[in-house]
Protein backbone atom coordinates (compact mmCIF):
# COMPACT_ATOMS: atom_id res chain seq x y z
CA UNK A 1 0.00 0.00 0.00
CA UNK A 2 1.34 3.42 -0.96
CA UNK A 3 1.63 6.08 1.73
CA UNK A 4 -1.12 8.69 1.85
CA UNK A 5 -0.25 12.13 0.51
CA UNK A 6 -0.98 15.53 2.00
CA UNK A 7 -2.16 18.62 0.10
CA UNK A 8 1.48 19.57 -0.49
CA UNK A 9 2.06 16.31 -2.40
CA UNK A 10 4.26 14.90 0.38
CA UNK A 11 3.72 11.94 2.74
CA UNK A 12 0.85 12.65 5.13
CA UNK A 13 2.10 13.67 8.58
CA UNK A 14 0.30 12.77 11.84
CA UNK A 15 -2.30 15.25 13.03
CA UNK A 16 -2.68 14.25 16.70
CA UNK A 17 -2.26 11.27 18.99
CA UNK A 18 -3.37 13.25 22.09
CA UNK A 19 -6.24 13.41 21.58
CA UNK A 20 -6.18 10.46 19.19
CA UNK A 21 -7.80 11.60 15.98
CA UNK A 22 -8.56 10.41 12.49
CA UNK A 23 -11.40 8.41 10.99
CA UNK A 24 -9.33 5.27 11.66
CA UNK A 25 -8.12 6.62 15.04
CA UNK A 26 -4.50 6.29 13.91
CA UNK A 27 -3.52 9.91 14.56
CA UNK A 28 -3.64 10.78 10.84
CA UNK A 29 -6.32 12.30 8.62
CA UNK A 30 -6.28 9.17 6.45
CA UNK A 31 -9.41 8.36 4.49
CA UNK A 32 -10.93 5.50 2.58
CA UNK A 33 -14.24 4.31 1.16
CA UNK A 34 -15.75 3.88 4.64
CA UNK A 35 -15.08 7.54 5.50
CA UNK A 36 -18.18 9.09 4.00
CA UNK A 37 -17.57 12.36 5.88
CA UNK A 38 -14.06 12.83 4.46
CA UNK A 39 -12.34 13.44 7.82
CA UNK A 40 -9.32 14.79 5.96
CA UNK A 41 -8.60 18.32 7.25
CA UNK A 42 -6.21 18.62 10.20
CA UNK A 43 -7.20 21.70 12.18
CA UNK A 44 -6.16 23.42 15.37
CA UNK A 45 -9.44 23.83 17.22
CA UNK A 46 -10.61 27.25 18.36
CA UNK A 47 -13.44 28.11 20.77
CA UNK A 48 -15.26 29.68 17.83
CA UNK A 49 -15.00 26.57 15.66
CA UNK A 50 -16.01 24.24 18.51
CA UNK A 51 -19.09 26.41 19.19
CA UNK A 52 -19.92 26.50 15.46
CA UNK A 53 -19.61 22.72 15.17
CA UNK A 54 -21.76 22.20 18.27
CA UNK A 55 -24.39 24.60 16.89
CA UNK A 56 -24.54 22.47 13.73
CA UNK A 57 -25.05 19.28 15.76
CA UNK A 58 -21.52 17.91 16.11
CA UNK A 59 -20.48 18.55 19.72
CA UNK A 60 -16.71 18.04 19.81
CA UNK A 61 -16.13 19.74 23.15
CA UNK A 62 -18.25 17.66 25.53
CA UNK A 63 -16.44 14.64 27.01
CA UNK A 64 -17.89 11.26 26.00
CA UNK A 65 -16.14 8.80 28.33
CA UNK A 66 -18.18 5.89 26.95
CA UNK A 67 -16.25 6.39 23.69
CA UNK A 68 -12.94 7.22 25.35
CA UNK A 69 -13.33 10.83 24.17
CA UNK A 70 -12.25 13.57 26.59
CA UNK A 71 -13.70 16.38 24.48
CA UNK A 72 -11.69 18.92 22.52
CA UNK A 73 -10.49 22.28 23.74
CA UNK A 74 -9.00 25.22 21.90
CA UNK A 75 -5.51 24.36 20.73
CA UNK A 76 -6.19 20.65 20.18
CA UNK A 77 -5.51 19.24 16.72
CA UNK A 78 -8.30 17.19 15.13
CA UNK A 79 -9.23 15.69 11.77
CA UNK A 80 -12.47 17.32 10.70
CA UNK A 81 -14.79 16.67 7.79
CA UNK A 82 -13.79 18.64 4.73
CA UNK A 83 -17.40 19.76 4.25
CA UNK A 84 -17.62 21.06 7.82
CA UNK A 85 -14.38 22.99 7.36
CA UNK A 86 -15.78 24.52 4.17
CA UNK A 87 -18.97 25.50 6.01
CA UNK A 88 -16.95 27.06 8.82
CA UNK A 89 -14.85 29.02 6.33
CA UNK A 90 -17.98 30.33 4.62
CA UNK A 91 -19.30 31.45 8.03
CA UNK A 92 -15.97 33.03 9.09
CA UNK A 93 -15.46 30.46 11.84
CA UNK A 94 -12.73 28.34 10.25
CA UNK A 95 -9.86 27.18 12.45
CA UNK A 96 -6.24 27.07 11.36
CA UNK A 97 -5.16 24.18 9.12
CA UNK A 98 -2.02 22.04 9.27
CA UNK A 99 -1.31 21.44 5.57
CA UNK A 100 1.32 18.72 6.14
CA UNK A 101 -1.32 16.72 8.05
CA UNK A 102 -4.27 17.41 5.73
CA UNK A 103 -5.02 14.60 3.28
CA UNK A 104 -4.88 15.36 -0.44
CA UNK A 105 -8.48 14.15 -0.84
CA UNK A 106 -9.64 17.19 1.15
CA UNK A 107 -9.11 19.19 -2.06
CA UNK A 108 -11.99 17.27 -3.66
CA UNK A 109 -14.25 19.36 -1.38
CA UNK A 110 -12.20 22.35 -0.22
CA UNK A 111 -10.18 24.42 -2.71
CA UNK A 112 -6.45 24.27 -1.95
CA UNK A 113 -6.32 28.09 -1.94
CA UNK A 114 -8.84 28.15 0.93
CA UNK A 115 -6.82 25.59 2.92
CA UNK A 116 -3.66 27.64 2.30
CA UNK A 117 -5.44 30.82 3.45
CA UNK A 118 -5.99 29.19 6.86
CA UNK A 119 -2.65 27.35 7.05
CA UNK A 120 -0.24 27.53 9.97
CA UNK A 121 2.49 25.55 8.22
CA UNK A 122 5.63 27.38 7.17
CA UNK A 123 5.33 25.78 3.71
CA UNK A 124 2.26 27.64 2.49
Amino acid sequence: MEPSLNVLGEPLQPCSTRPLTGFYRNGCCDTGPEDRGSHTVCVIATEEFLAFSKYLGNDLSTPRPEYGFAGLKAGDRWCVCAGRFLQAAQEFAAPQVVLASTHLRATEIVPLELLRAHAVDAAK
